[in-house]
């Protein structure tokens, strides 16, 4: 490999520049060349309309592939629940590190718990994941809330609290975390409440499949624990056909006893966003050696969830 700078291609937002610029760091020690970050504007963020309209979070990811697809830059970095299911036979997940947290988490007004929260609570979220499961949760524990439709960046979406339009915001842990903004948390959401999006608080580091140099590179920063957990949350999604902004929770996390890891166990959860109809369900085996096993894990438990109805809570399917 050369020593000229590698480009790195990065949504413009302050949270992908963030995450970006500690992975171009991290190349950089790994292949001793310099990083560039390449700015790209994605659809998802010039528009306005809802996700769910323009087709989820995959929207953030198409603009990143196209430019690596013509040459523009090097490799890419994603927010991995960001990333649609399928992946092009062009292009190839080199390096999936170690995850950050994958909770969710809540910034009220008034530093207040979620459970705290007033009667009436106004809670902004613009994912129909989190809206499941917290209007289910809300319903089985007598709490009135209210969950409203937001957009926007982690500022915009804070802001909201602050100038008292919501009492409180749900965002994910790990971004907060990235950019610096994690004393801004008021409740952290445990996943026995609320589980993440297949992914959250993980990193793809994306090239094409043709540059093998690079892939070798970029390989040295993967974690494989971290992508066993993915590969078996984002194969629960795909088998369950959902889309990035179906209401899909799904977490993996390893089990250990003492300093010894044992096993894996997956959860997954579909809901309607009222909160009312819920399938939520749970899997453990041994840790996967392999993709191929990973992705049995998902899809083992998706079979089991759409054998409990499933399908029929998640609004839209994935065309």
């Amino acid at each position: 490999m050369s020593d000229k700078a590698l480009r790195l291609g990065t949504r413009r937002s302050k949270l992908a520049m963030a995450q970006s610029g500690q992975v171009a760091e991290a190349v950089s020690q790994v292949t001793g060349r310099p990083v560039e970050l390449v700015e790209i504007t994605t659809y998802g963020d010039v528009s306005r309309e809802a996700l769910a309209q323009i087709g989820g979070t995959g929207v953030f990811v198409t603009a990143l592939r196209d430019a690596l697809l013509r040459g523009e830059v090097d490799f890419a970095v994603h927010s991995l629940k960001d990333l649609p299911t399928a992946q092009p036979a062009e292009l190839v997940l080199a390096a999936v590190p170690v995850r950050e947290d994958p909770r969710d988490v809540i910034v009220a007004k008034d530093a207040l718990k979620f459970t705290d929260l007033p009667r009436g609570a106004r809670i902004g979220t613009g994912s129909p994941r989190r809206m499941a499961q917290l209007n289910a949760y809300a319903r089985a524990h007598g709490l009135d809330i209210e969950c409203v439709a937001i957009r926007g960046n982690v500022d915009t979406r804070i802001g909201y609290v602050r100038n008292g339009e919501l009492d409180a915001v749900v965002l994910a842990a790990a971004g907060l975390n990235r950019i610096g903004r994690s004393e801004e948390v008021t409740d952290f959401l445990s996943v026995d409440t609320v589980l993440p999006a297949p992914g959250q608080g993980a990193l793809a580091i994306e090239c094409t499949a043709d540059n093998a140099d690079l892939i070798a590179a970029l390989g040295e920063l993967d974690d494989p624990y971290t992508r066993a957990a993915v590969t078996a949350e984002r194969s629960l999604l795909a088998a369950l056909e959902a889309g990035c902004s179906a209401p899909v929770g799904a977490l993996a996390d390893l089990l250990a006893d003492g300093q010894i890891v044992k096993e894996m166990r997956l959860r997954g959860v579909v809901g309607t966003t009222d909160g009312t109809s819920l399938v939520q369900l749970s899997t453990t085996g041994p840790v996967p050696q392999t993709h191929d096993q990973a992705v049995a894990l998902g899809r083992d438990l998706a079979a089991r969830m759409l054998a409990q109805g499933a399908a029929g809570l998640m609004g839209e399917r994935a065309q």
